[in-house]
Protein backbone atom coordinates (compact mmCIF):
# COMPACT_ATOMS: atom_id res chain seq x y z
CA UNK A 1 0.00 0.00 0.00
CA UNK A 2 1.58 3.37 -0.65
CA UNK A 3 1.87 6.33 1.11
CA UNK A 4 -1.10 8.54 -1.02
CA UNK A 5 -3.30 4.88 -0.63
CA UNK A 6 -3.02 5.19 3.12
CA UNK A 7 -3.85 8.88 3.50
CA UNK A 8 -7.01 8.19 1.63
CA UNK A 9 -7.92 5.68 4.25
CA UNK A 10 -6.87 8.14 7.19
CA UNK A 11 -9.55 10.38 5.51
CA UNK A 12 -12.43 8.14 4.73
CA UNK A 13 -12.19 7.11 8.25
CA UNK A 14 -12.40 10.47 9.27
CA UNK A 15 -15.02 10.85 7.38
CA UNK A 16 -17.18 8.34 8.69
CA UNK A 17 -16.30 8.88 11.82
CA UNK A 18 -17.44 12.36 11.75
CA UNK A 19 -20.84 13.46 13.72
CA UNK A 20 -24.16 14.11 12.20
CA UNK A 21 -24.47 17.77 11.47
CA UNK A 22 -28.21 19.00 11.46
CA UNK A 23 -29.19 20.82 8.20
CA UNK A 24 -31.40 23.91 7.72
CA UNK A 25 -34.62 23.39 6.04
CA UNK A 26 -35.01 25.76 3.12
CA UNK A 27 -31.29 25.99 2.04
CA UNK A 28 -28.76 24.29 -0.38
CA UNK A 29 -25.74 22.75 1.84
CA UNK A 30 -22.55 21.36 0.20
CA UNK A 31 -20.15 18.74 1.56
CA UNK A 32 -16.47 17.84 0.30
CA UNK A 33 -16.92 14.07 -0.55
CA UNK A 34 -13.79 11.84 -1.55
CA UNK A 35 -15.18 12.13 -4.44
CA UNK A 36 -15.99 15.50 -4.85
CA UNK A 37 -18.53 18.43 -4.26
CA UNK A 38 -21.79 16.89 -3.09
CA UNK A 39 -24.84 19.22 -2.33
CA UNK A 40 -28.00 18.47 -0.37
CA UNK A 41 -30.96 21.01 -1.61
CA UNK A 42 -33.40 21.27 1.43
CA UNK A 43 -35.63 24.10 -0.26
CA UNK A 44 -38.61 21.90 -1.95
CA UNK A 45 -41.63 21.85 -0.03
CA UNK A 46 -41.54 18.55 1.55
CA UNK A 47 -38.57 20.00 3.41
CA UNK A 48 -39.98 23.29 4.39
CA UNK A 49 -43.53 22.24 5.04
CA UNK A 50 -44.50 25.42 3.16
CA UNK A 51 -45.25 25.15 -1.39
CA UNK A 52 -42.31 28.03 -2.77
CA UNK A 53 -45.73 29.78 -4.28
CA UNK A 54 -48.95 29.61 -5.34
CA UNK A 55 -49.35 27.79 -8.39
CA UNK A 56 -52.21 25.57 -10.99
CA UNK A 57 -55.54 26.65 -12.90
CA UNK A 58 -58.62 26.99 -10.08
CA UNK A 59 -61.74 26.56 -12.61
CA UNK A 60 -64.92 28.02 -11.64
CA UNK A 61 -68.83 28.10 -13.50
CA UNK A 62 -69.90 30.97 -12.78
CA UNK A 63 -69.24 35.16 -11.45
CA UNK A 64 -70.28 34.42 -7.78
CA UNK A 65 -67.59 31.51 -7.28
CA UNK A 66 -64.88 33.53 -9.38
CA UNK A 67 -65.28 36.81 -7.27
CA UNK A 68 -65.02 34.50 -4.02
CA UNK A 69 -61.83 32.80 -5.18
CA UNK A 70 -60.44 36.22 -6.35
CA UNK A 71 -61.33 38.00 -2.67
CA UNK A 72 -58.99 35.29 -1.53
CA UNK A 73 -56.28 35.16 -3.72
CA UNK A 74 -55.53 38.36 -5.46
CA UNK A 75 -53.56 41.51 -4.72
CA UNK A 76 -53.01 44.65 -6.06
CA UNK A 77 -51.06 43.47 -9.27
CA UNK A 78 -53.27 40.61 -9.66
CA UNK A 79 -54.90 40.78 -13.39
CA UNK A 80 -58.19 39.89 -15.11
CA UNK A 81 -59.15 39.25 -18.71
CA UNK A 82 -62.28 38.88 -20.86
CA UNK A 83 -62.44 36.54 -24.08
CA UNK A 84 -65.66 37.22 -25.89
CA UNK A 85 -64.18 34.72 -28.56
CA UNK A 86 -63.83 32.23 -26.00
CA UNK A 87 -66.93 33.16 -23.52
CA UNK A 88 -63.82 32.89 -20.39
CA UNK A 89 -62.71 35.48 -17.79
CA UNK A 90 -59.28 34.36 -17.05
CA UNK A 91 -57.38 36.22 -14.13
CA UNK A 92 -53.68 35.70 -13.47
CA UNK A 93 -53.04 36.25 -9.52
CA UNK A 94 -49.50 36.07 -9.27
CA UNK A 95 -48.96 38.44 -12.94
CA UNK A 96 -45.87 40.56 -13.11
CA UNK A 97 -45.35 43.72 -11.35
CA UNK A 98 -44.59 46.84 -12.35
CA UNK A 99 -41.31 46.88 -11.29
CA UNK A 100 -40.39 42.79 -11.37
CA UNK A 101 -41.88 39.73 -12.99
CA UNK A 102 -42.89 37.06 -11.00
CA UNK A 103 -44.16 33.30 -12.20
CA UNK A 104 -47.86 33.94 -13.71
CA UNK A 105 -48.51 30.27 -12.95
CA UNK A 106 -51.71 30.81 -10.23
CA UNK A 107 -54.82 31.54 -12.69
CA UNK A 108 -58.37 31.50 -12.58
CA UNK A 109 -60.55 30.65 -15.00
CA UNK A 110 -64.33 31.40 -15.36
CA UNK A 111 -65.52 29.10 -17.98
CA UNK A 112 -69.22 29.43 -18.33
CA UNK A 113 -71.42 26.14 -19.22
CA UNK A 114 -74.62 26.92 -21.17
CA UNK A 115 -77.70 25.27 -19.54
CA UNK A 116 -80.04 22.28 -21.36
CA UNK A 117 -82.78 24.37 -21.85
CA UNK A 118 -80.65 27.15 -24.33
CA UNK A 119 -78.90 23.95 -25.75
CA UNK A 120 -82.33 22.28 -26.27
CA UNK A 121 -83.72 25.68 -28.16
CA UNK A 122 -80.92 25.96 -29.78
CA UNK A 123 -80.68 22.22 -31.43
CA UNK A 124 -84.10 22.67 -32.80
CA UNK A 125 -83.92 26.48 -34.10
CA UNK A 126 -84.59 26.66 -37.31
CA UNK A 127 -85.30 22.64 -38.16
CA UNK A 128 -88.55 21.80 -39.09
CA UNK A 129 -90.10 19.38 -36.94
CA UNK A 130 -93.23 16.36 -37.37
CA UNK A 131 -96.42 17.86 -36.39
CA UNK A 132 -96.40 15.59 -33.15
CA UNK A 133 -92.59 16.30 -32.69
CA UNK A 134 -93.25 19.82 -32.70
CA UNK A 135 -96.44 19.50 -30.44
CA UNK A 136 -93.80 17.45 -27.87
CA UNK A 137 -91.04 19.64 -27.62
CA UNK A 138 -93.81 22.76 -26.75
CA UNK A 139 -95.42 20.34 -23.67
CA UNK A 140 -91.42 19.72 -22.47
CA UNK A 141 -90.42 22.99 -22.38
CA UNK A 142 -94.13 25.03 -21.11
CA UNK A 143 -91.60 26.97 -18.87
CA UNK A 144 -89.84 28.78 -21.34
CA UNK A 145 -93.07 29.75 -22.69
CA UNK A 146 -93.74 33.31 -21.86
CA UNK A 147 -95.99 34.94 -24.64
CA UNK A 148 -98.73 33.51 -25.26
CA UNK A 149 -98.62 31.92 -21.93
CA UNK A 150 -97.50 28.19 -21.02
CA UNK A 151 -100.91 27.79 -20.78
CA UNK A 152 -102.05 28.66 -24.81
CA UNK A 153 -99.45 26.78 -25.87
CA UNK A 154 -99.94 23.54 -23.80
CA UNK A 155 -103.65 24.21 -25.38
CA UNK A 156 -101.96 24.56 -29.18
CA UNK A 157 -100.10 21.45 -28.45
CA UNK A 158 -102.82 19.09 -27.32
CA UNK A 159 -104.62 20.77 -30.57
CA UNK A 160 -101.47 19.61 -33.26
CA UNK A 161 -101.54 15.96 -31.48
CA UNK A 162 -105.77 15.91 -32.07
CA UNK A 163 -105.23 16.92 -35.90
CA UNK A 164 -102.72 13.91 -36.94
CA UNK A 165 -105.58 12.45 -38.69
CA UNK A 166 -106.07 15.45 -41.27
CA UNK A 167 -104.97 16.85 -44.53
CA UNK A 168 -104.08 19.76 -44.57
CA UNK A 169 -104.51 22.18 -47.51
CA UNK A 170 -103.31 26.13 -46.93
CA UNK A 171 -102.22 28.22 -44.10
CA UNK A 172 -102.69 31.83 -43.81
CA UNK A 173 -101.73 34.96 -41.88
CA UNK A 174 -104.65 36.47 -39.93
CA UNK A 175 -104.34 40.19 -39.14
CA UNK A 176 -104.13 39.49 -35.70
CA UNK A 177 -100.19 37.73 -36.04
CA UNK A 178 -101.52 34.45 -36.20
CA UNK A 179 -101.18 31.68 -38.83
CA UNK A 180 -104.50 29.63 -39.37
CA UNK A 181 -104.14 26.21 -40.85
CA UNK A 182 -107.31 24.67 -43.44
CA UNK A 183 -107.14 21.08 -43.16
CA UNK A 184 -109.74 18.25 -44.31
CA UNK A 185 -110.36 15.05 -41.84
CA UNK A 186 -109.43 12.15 -43.57
CA UNK A 187 -110.66 9.58 -40.56
CA UNK A 188 -113.58 7.20 -41.87
CA UNK A 189 -115.58 8.95 -39.54
CA UNK A 190 -115.16 12.09 -40.15
CA UNK A 191 -114.06 12.14 -43.93
CA UNK A 192 -114.11 15.36 -45.52
CA UNK A 193 -115.14 17.23 -42.80
CA UNK A 194 -113.00 20.95 -42.85
CA UNK A 195 -111.55 22.43 -40.21
CA UNK A 196 -109.06 24.79 -38.77
CA UNK A 197 -105.77 25.21 -36.50
CA UNK A 198 -104.64 28.26 -35.12
CA UNK A 199 -101.27 28.89 -33.86
CA UNK A 200 -99.22 32.37 -33.06
CA UNK A 201 -97.10 33.16 -35.92
CA UNK A 202 -94.46 34.42 -33.15
CA UNK A 203 -93.71 33.74 -29.63
CA UNK A 204 -92.00 34.79 -26.76
CA UNK A 205 -89.23 32.44 -25.04
CA UNK A 206 -87.49 32.98 -21.67
CA UNK A 207 -84.18 31.11 -21.43
CA UNK A 208 -81.08 31.36 -19.32
CA UNK A 209 -78.07 30.85 -21.42
CA UNK A 210 -75.11 30.21 -18.61
CA UNK A 211 -75.58 28.38 -15.63
CA UNK A 212 -75.75 31.12 -12.91
CA UNK A 213 -76.91 33.81 -14.76
CA UNK A 214 -79.72 35.71 -15.56
CA UNK A 215 -82.94 35.20 -17.70
CA UNK A 216 -83.03 36.79 -21.44
CA UNK A 217 -86.47 37.28 -23.92
CA UNK A 218 -86.20 35.88 -27.74
CA UNK A 219 -88.73 35.91 -30.04
CA UNK A 220 -89.42 32.71 -31.97
CA UNK A 221 -90.86 32.96 -35.49
CA UNK A 222 -92.97 30.35 -36.28
CA UNK A 223 -91.95 27.96 -39.79
CA UNK A 224 -94.19 25.43 -40.96
CA UNK A 225 -93.88 23.66 -44.16
CA UNK A 226 -97.16 21.50 -45.68
CA UNK A 227 -95.51 18.47 -47.65
CA UNK A 228 -97.05 15.21 -48.98
CA UNK A 229 -96.34 13.72 -45.84
CA UNK A 230 -98.11 15.73 -43.58
CA UNK A 231 -97.36 19.29 -41.93
CA UNK A 232 -93.89 20.21 -40.56
CA UNK A 233 -93.18 23.29 -38.03
CA UNK A 234 -90.06 24.58 -36.42
CA UNK A 235 -89.32 28.33 -35.05
CA UNK A 236 -86.34 30.40 -35.76
CA UNK A 237 -85.09 32.69 -32.79
CA UNK A 238 -83.85 36.33 -33.14
CA UNK A 239 -80.25 36.98 -33.00
CA UNK A 240 -79.72 33.86 -30.61
CA UNK A 241 -75.78 34.65 -30.64
CA UNK A 242 -75.89 38.14 -29.85
CA UNK A 243 -78.52 37.11 -27.00
CA UNK A 244 -75.63 35.20 -25.65
CA UNK A 245 -72.65 37.46 -26.11
CA UNK A 246 -74.91 39.70 -23.93
CA UNK A 247 -75.27 37.21 -21.22
CA UNK A 248 -71.68 37.01 -21.44
CA UNK A 249 -70.99 40.61 -21.10
CA UNK A 250 -73.49 40.73 -18.42
CA UNK A 251 -71.51 38.23 -16.35
CA UNK A 252 -67.99 40.12 -16.81
CA UNK A 253 -69.81 43.34 -15.56
CA UNK A 254 -70.76 41.67 -12.61
CA UNK A 255 -67.09 40.21 -11.87
CA UNK A 256 -66.21 43.93 -12.89
CA UNK A 257 -68.02 45.86 -10.23
CA UNK A 258 -66.65 43.72 -7.71
CA UNK A 259 -63.00 43.93 -8.10
CA UNK A 260 -60.65 46.88 -8.52
CA UNK A 261 -58.90 45.63 -11.26
CA UNK A 262 -59.55 46.82 -14.97
CA UNK A 263 -61.30 43.80 -16.92
CA UNK A 264 -59.18 43.61 -20.39
CA UNK A 265 -60.26 42.39 -23.19
CA UNK A 266 -57.99 39.77 -24.77
CA UNK A 267 -56.39 36.51 -23.26
CA UNK A 268 -53.01 36.52 -20.66
CA UNK A 269 -50.00 35.54 -22.03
Amino acid sequence: MTNTDNAQVIVDTALRSAQSVVLEPGKVHAFNTPTGVKTIDLTGPEHTGTPPRKAGTTTVRDSVSFISYWEKHSDPDSEVYADNERLTVTAVLDAHTGTGARWSEHRLHLALRTTDAWKQWLRNDGQLLGQEEFAEFLEDHLPELLEPSSADMLEIAQSLQAATKVDFQSGIRLSTGQRQFQYVETQTTKAGQKGQLTVPETFIVGLVPFEGSEGYRLTARLRYRITDSGLRMGYKLERPTDTLRTAFQDVVTAVGEQIDQPVMNGTPA
